[in-house]
């Protein structure tokens, strides 16, 4: 059996591996990484044989990361190994997904919807009901591109209510506040100032892996499609996306026990800053941080990097996914939307939820 994995901004690592008696033999480790000195292969391939086929992407890692060390120390190799462009974690990922145990983009057709405007909040319950469906297995992993016509901030599933967003500014300008299952921070969301998609996957496409690194491996694709749109683009922290010109996105993430991962990133395209520091009160804070002043300055990296519209923006996202991933088009079922609007009555309209953390 053969797993490949690419690290995210480094090199390929591939395993080819046997099982005999429920253990792992024949091991091999290739790819295009660099590994000094050569004798260190040999100790990889070694560490890897005699592992019981269950054993998970940590203890992997350790187990080779432990055969090297024990290898320098006693003279088997000449010196500490230097793995450049790969790690011992990244050779555990390559064997987990040899083994069926861990998944690629590869083995995965993905649903791309984009349903139109919707009301902020049952966007907000969709992203529950999809993650659940994955999770039941009765939809497949899904690319949700977000729509809506009215004002609206998403907070973080654990922010403060009352230290996020100010209630004058929500009456002034008519905004909706709804929070979200995930984590992260505030977003102000007006129609057609954000690009918005939730990416829901199964687990074991992000087998072993810790929260930061699956922030950059869910979001690899996202850079490739910003350079498509011709902006520069690089990971920034554990969950951004920045170019030259500073912050672009940001994403969040949640994982329920039934096996799915929700993944999700906004964009800003083309945001009011003035009626944003009204609404948002670390708005101001975190703009004041980053020498900020003018309340009449627009936070628009999308539309003044490339001059496009929203919706050519999201069209050429689109593209990229589809021509990098295996993909079918797909729509909301009734009775998924039913689901949603149940959450948006019971949860996400709900005072209680909205102001579950004060």
């Amino acid at each position: 059996m053969r797993g490949e994995y690419k690290v995210p901004g480094g090199k390929l690592v591939a395993v080819d591996v046997e099982v005999e008696d429920g253990r792992l033999t024949g091991s091999h480790l290739s790819g295009d990484f660099f590994l000094e000195p050569d004798e260190a292969l040999d100790v990889i391939d070694a560490a890897l044989d005699g592992l019981d086929a269950s054993t998970s992407t940590g203890e992997i890692a350790s187990a080779v990361d432990e055969a090297l060390q024990a290898a320098a120390r006693h003279g088997v190799i000449p010196g500490p190994a230097t793995l450049v462009g790969f790690d011992a974690w990244a050779v555990a990922v390559a064997v987990r997904r040899a083994l069926g145990l861990a998944t690629t983009w590869d083995d995965h057709e993905f649903e791309v919807l984009r349903p139109g405007p919707l009301p902020p909040a049952t966007l907000a319950a969709l992203d529950q009901v999809l993650t659940e469906e994955l999770a039941a297995g009765r939809r497949g992993p899904t690319l949700r591109f977000w729509d809506w016509d009215e004002r609206a901030v998403f907070i973080g599933s654990f922010q403060s209510l009352s230290n996020e967003v100010d209630p004058e500014g929500v009456r002034k300008h008519d905004v909706t506040v709804v929070r979200r299952i995930s984590g992260g921070g505030a977003m102000f969301m007006e129609a057609g100032n954000c690009v918005t998609f939730s990416l829901v996957v199964p687990a074991s496409l992000v087998d072993g892996m810790s929260f930061e690194q699956s922030y950059a491996f869910l979001d690899q694709w996202v850079l490739g499609a910003l350079e498509s749109v011709g902006v520069e683009a690089f990971f920034s922290g554990m969950n951004d996306v920045a170019s030259p010109a500073g912050k672009l996105a940001g994403s969040a993430q949640k994982r329920l026990a039934g096996g799915a991962v929700l993944h999700h990133m906004t964009m800003a395209y083309d945001i009011d800053n003035a009626k944003m520091l009204e609404v948002l009160r670390i708005g101001r804070e975190k703009l004041s941080d980053k020498g900020t002043r003018s309340a009449d300055k627009r936070v628009d990296p999308l539309r003044s990097q490339t001059g496009l519209s929203r919706d050519a923006i999201i069209d050429a996202f689109e593209k990229y996914f589809r021509g990098r991933y295996r993909t079918v088009d797909s729509a909301l079922r009734p009775e998924e939307l039913e689901r949603a609007e149940e959450l948006v009555r019971t949860k996400f309209a709900n005072p209680e939820w909205i102001g579950r953390v004060p």
